[in-house]
């Protein structure tokens, strides 16, 4: 079995949207823009929260405006998200129990999100407390965010893992290159915020359902690990995937 899991963290161990679009709504209302639809933000998280306040505002604004107007409006979706960002996130499924007896098998578990690192150490904290995770990790100014792997394999040489040993877990594109880029299998999850199709068109090397999907990994032992029901679509199946999506 592989020896660490690396998850993300919004819409792969957590639904965080509607607090994610409420606090970027908030703001939005409060300096006269129009808000988006909850499920619109599906499409606009998942490069930090700088990105998302600027897709957040009407097209083309956030490059037009004078920097300290972008900053408060941002400060404003932080600060509002800060106070109210566990009033409707909750886990997926029976992902607190999945991943307590993955990290019961000595499977070494850790997030990297691109949210600011206080806040996702906070969420996992509250959400996942009998979790033990070996690292939890976010947005911070000394590393550039995902899809950029400088931060993933600092976290593997932490691990004194090689990429090989591990994989990452997530629901984006933008995980799926992260993941690549670190020369580490991307595992993508069809709970998530994107879909099925960007998973696939981005690299993912096999879709996950459900949770419990993540336990086939134990009791493998590591020469086998690769070759279990989750691993891994060849080219020709991820065409054939993509193909049926599109004529659904």
């Amino acid at each position: 079995m592989p020896k660490a899991l690396i998850f993300d963290l919004d819409g792969t161990i957590l639904n965080t949207l509607d607090d994610i679009g409420n606090a970027c709504n908030f703001a939005l209302r409060h300096f006269g823009y129009p808000p988006h639809p909850l499920k619109a933000y599906e499409q606009m998280v998942g490069n930090g929260f700088i990105v998302l306040v600027m897709r957040a505002l009407p097209q083309g604004l956030a490059e037009s405006m004078p920097q300290e107007d972008f900053t408060n409006i941002l400060n404003v979706a932080k600060n509002h998200y800060a106070e109210h960002m566990c009033e409707r996130t909750e886990p997926y499924g029976d992902l607190p129990s999945v991943l307590k007896t993955l990290a019961d098998a000595s499977i070494r578990l850790c997030v990297l999100s691109n949210k600011p690192e206080p806040m996702t150490q906070a969420l996992v904290a509250h959400y996942y407390p009998n979790v033990p995770f070996f690292r939890v990790l976010g947005g911070r100014p000394d590393f550039p965010l995902k899809p950029d792997p400088s931060r993933l394999l600092s976290l593997l040489d932490e691990l004194g893992l090689s990429p090989a040993d591990t994989l990452f877990v997530g629901d984006s594109n933008v995980d799926m290159q992260t993941a690549h880029a670190a020369g580490m299998e991307a595992i993508g999850v069809a709970w998530g915020f994107r879909g099925a199709r960007e998973l696939l068109n981005h690299g993912a090397s096999k879709l996950i359902e459900s949770p419990a999907e993540l336990l086939t990994l134990l009791d493998k032992p590591k020469e086998n690990w690769r070759n279990s029901q989750l691993f891994f679509y060849t080219e020709s199946q991820k065409y054939i995937a993509l193909f049926l999506l599109e004529n659904i």
